[in-house]
């Protein structure tokens, strides 16, 4: 029997989101090869707003803070492992609130948690299960209400959002064993049934993917690995930044199915060998941050991958190397810039209580977070980090 083991590059933490809409006529081009970019250090609290979360620690209420969605008034987690739990935590105190477990094998459950992404206007929850490729609808008790396949042929992955009330907008990561994946990945689905409401059409030649892939005859096992900063769709104010790397140019997608180009990649990635591509990951009103990645992997010493934190400054017109601090210790502590979230949340970050607790005897925490750590002890719950657009 065909085994396959899919490994995970390794390339830290946290989220996206987007700021104004750009300037008409701003159309920002990237060259992936040019090297010695000047570096330029960063404030976080100087471009972004700071919500910290302290997780109740109950005897029930014991989690990884693997954060899936982010409300108005909730915040959703899970465990890293697969053991079905879905925590339910208020969102300004940290309190538990509620944990539901449908794992199973009976129609109404789910064998494994992809993600799970949150529809506070209706009252459900979807939990995307890639196992069985298919989408449970369940109320916020955890009740089942209904499910739908994901399209035939399709795979559909982490990237999955809501584009309005009646509609989810998602990402198709399905390629077959010869390494081939769908020419459209972009869709838009209907909440009630799963059907295709929309394709969205990214214009490009040729399907690439980012995964590389190598089989052992021996073990005949086949083993994968591909960027985990891959995010192919990134919420943003007033729509969503769509990211195919297969295109040279990645767009900015509105709620009325219009398409407007903001940055264009040079050189051609259909002219490189090894590819070097472009991943987007976070804007803001002034800065936008992205990262290169070259297709190069050794399966025999699990390295390669190398990647390259790029930031443009709007204000300035200029590309730089960045590095991000957070204001929030009096030692300098990076954050990284990639991981999206929703339009208000652009990114999250899990604070360990072990190393929170280690930094406060140390006296390295200040403000908020310095109060929140003096509450905890080594074996409490996580403290989720949210970072948000400056309201305007």
């Amino acid at each position: 029997m065909k085994k396959s083991l899919t490994i995970s590059a390794t390339i830290l933490l946290v989220m996206a989101g987007c700021g104004e809409s750009r300037p008409a006529g701003e159309l920002i081009t990237v060259d992936v090869t040019a090297a010695g970019y000047p570096k330029k250090e960063l404030i976080l609290q100087d471009f972004m707003d700071v919500e910290y979360i302290p997780l109740e620690t109950t005897d029930e209420f014991i989690t990884q803070g693997f954060v899936q969605d982010v409300g108005k008034d909730i915040i959703v987690v899970r465990n890293r492992v697969s053991d079905g739990d879905i925590f339910i935590f208020d969102r300004k105190t940290g309190k538990a609130l509620k944990k539901i477990n449908r794992k199973g094998q009976g129609g109404e459950e789910y064998t494994n948690i992809l993600i799970v992404t949150l529809d506070e206007d209706n009252g459900e929850m979807f939990v995307n299960d890639l196992y069985i490729r298919k989408i449970l609808v369940y109320d916020m008790d955890g009740n089942f209400k209904r499910s739908f396949e994901h399209k035939e042929g399709a795979m559909y992955d982490h990237h999955l959002y809501n584009f309005d009330r009646d509609n989810l907008i998602c990402h198709d990561s399905f390629y077959s064993g010869d390494g081939v994946g769908n020419m459209q990945p972009f869709m838009i689905i209907s909440k009630q049934d799963g059907s295709i409401t929309r394709d969205i059409q990214i214009p490009f030649e040729e399907r690439i993917l980012t995964v590389l892939r190598k089989k052992d005859e021996a073990s005949n096992m086949t083993y994968s690995v591909k960027p985990s900063t891959d995010y192919p769709i990134i919420p943003c104010e007033g729509g969503w930044i769509i990211v195919e790397p297969s295109s040279d140019t990645i767009y900015r997608y509105s709620p009325d199915h219009s398409m407007t180009p903001i940055l264009v990649r040079t050189p051609p990635v259909r002219s490189m060998d090894p590819e070097v591509f472009l991943f987007l990951s976070l804007l803001t009103d002034r800065y936008y941050f992205m990262e290169t990645i070259k297709k190069i992997w050794d399966f025999e010493r699990q390295e390669g991958l190398t990647s390259k934190y790029l930031m443009y400054d709007r204000q300035e017109k200029a590309i730089y190397e960045y590095t991000v601090y957070n204001d929030d210790y009096s030692t300098k502590k990076q954050v990284y810039m990639n991981r999206p979230s929703t339009e208000e949340v652009a990114t999250w970050q899990i604070l360990e209580a072990p190393q929170l607790v280690g930094a406060y005897g140390k006296g390295e925490l200040k403000g908020r977070l310095a109060e929140i750590a003096a509450g905890l002890d080594e074996e409490s719950n996580p403290v989720i980090m949210l970072l948000k657009h400056k309201k305007k």
